[in-house]
């Protein structure tokens, strides 16, 4: 049998074409599947980020006098949000990606457009996002005189759990403020050690 031969041969052969179109397109499909995973466990985190500036802003508005065991539990809560991106209970040291939560009461200054206001309290889990005294504008009015809101930011930096396709940390920021529901301005005792 000649080389020409041999080679029209291989050249109609189809015996192994499936593994061979497999093996070219399995490392696009495995790309594809973790890129799927990360992308929804990301949107996943950003949603869960949302919610932890609304629920730490409303569960503080509900109160007249914010204790310490108040704010403890506006905390837990919000750790508690975060899982599993973020496990409070877990004892592992890597662990490092804790939120960072400012919860703080911003008063009436005085502003004729009502639109910004005083920060008279800071409680923070991490570093805070404003300082006492520091002056605070909201996009629209809603400052009544003598009012306060109640304003929390929270930061964090989310990191894919497998990263193959999302490398390094994504930094998650989100901020919300609501009216306190049973007195115009809330008062804090101290804020958790």
């Amino acid at each position: 049998m000649s080389l020409r031969t041999k080679m029209r041969r291989f050249g109609r052969d189809r015996s192994g074409l499936a593994a061979v179109e497999f093996a070219f397109l399995l490392p696009v499909m495995i790309t594809i599947f973790f890129g799927l995973v990360e992308v929804s466990a990301a949107v996943e985190c950003r949603a869960d980020v949302a919610d932890i500036a609304g629920t730490a802003a409303d569960l503080t508005a509900q109160v007249t006098t914010a204790s310490t065991a108040d704010m403890t539990n506006v905390f837990n809560a919000a750790n508690t949000i975060l899982y599993p991106f973020y496990d409070a209970t877990s004892s592992n040291s890597a662990q490092q990606n804790k939120p960072n939560l400012t919860i703080a009461s911003v008063i009436d200054n005085g502003a004729a457009d009502k639109k910004s206001g005083k920060v008279a309290w800071v409680c923070a889990q991490g570093t805070p996002a404003v300082t006492v005294g520091q002056i605070v504008t909201f996009t629209q009015p809603l400052m009544n005189t003598g009012g306060s809101v109640i304003y929390s930011v929270i930061t964090y930096n989310y990191a894919s759990p497998t990263s193959k396709v999302i490398a390094g940390n994504i930094t998650m920021t989100n901020s919300f403020y609501t009216k306190p529901r049973r007195t115009t301005q809330i008062t804090l005792q101290s804020c958790p050690a």
